[in-house]
């Protein structure tokens, strides 16, 4: 087969959070008193480490604002809230990791996520042990800069052209182009399909079976 190692995204590509991570931005951008954003400008910028996201909704602020340490902590706190919006897989998302793990294929993650919440999130939903390896925003590189599949292709032992990088943002795929990885797109996720488009994927498709299929064409 041409591909040996599979990378997902978490959120908006297994995991059905964008909701979750809209209500969670907002309610902290009241906490620190930051200027509104709206749940389609929160979307565009989901796939990034937290500080980067929250600078690219605020361009006023640095890395090293004041604000966005406390965003990030108000954040956290909402997206752990037991009143945010309920956090599942996608339909045939653990059926499909089981099916990709059963084909041979060596299954990783490169996510914006924490490794805090991707650990939480691996053990709240059991499927840490489908995956050969993964990276973190917070322990390396945010996207769409290629350092987390640099690593993941180093770590696997897989080079970049036995690799294909799965998600639902343009940073997923531009991570991917930039580390000479094929990439496909999901549409169920926060990016709009033209979006997706617009950074050449090898395809783009509506959900995981299709994703599915696909693989198996």
């Amino acid at each position: 087969m041409k591909y040996r190692a599979i990378v997902f995204d978490w959120d908006g590509t297994l995991v059905d959070s964008t909701a979750r991570i809209v209500e969670s931005m907002q309610c902290a951008l009241k906490d620190v008193g930051l200027a509104w954003r709206t749940a389609h400008e929160v979307k565009q910028i989901i796939g990034l480490g937290l500080p980067e996201a929250i600078v690219d909704l605020w361009p006023e602020l640095t890395l090293e604002s004041l604000e966005v340490q406390q965003m990030r902590e108000r954040y956290n706190y909402h997206f752990v809230s037991p009143q945010r919006s309920e956090i599942n897989f996608f339909d045939f998302a653990s059926e499909m990791l089981a099916a990709l793990k059963d084909l041979g294929f060596v299954l990783a993650v490169a996510t914006g996520k924490s490794r805090a919440g991707l650990d939480r999130a691996f053990e709240e939903l059991n499927v840490g042990h489908y995956f050969a390896d993964s990276r973190c925003a917070d322990e390396t590189r945010s996207k769409p800069s290629p350092v987390m599949l640099n690593e993941l292709s180093e770590s696997l032992g897989v080079a970049p052209e036995a690799m294909l990088m799965v998600g639902d943002t343009q940073f997923d795929l531009d991570m991917a182009h930039a580390a000479g990885v094929d990439s496909l797109a999901l549409a169920h996720g926060a990016h709009e399909r033209q979006k997706l488009l617009e950074s050449k994927p090898l395809a783009v498709v509506d959900d995981l079976p299709a994703f599915f299929d696909w693989l198996k064409a």
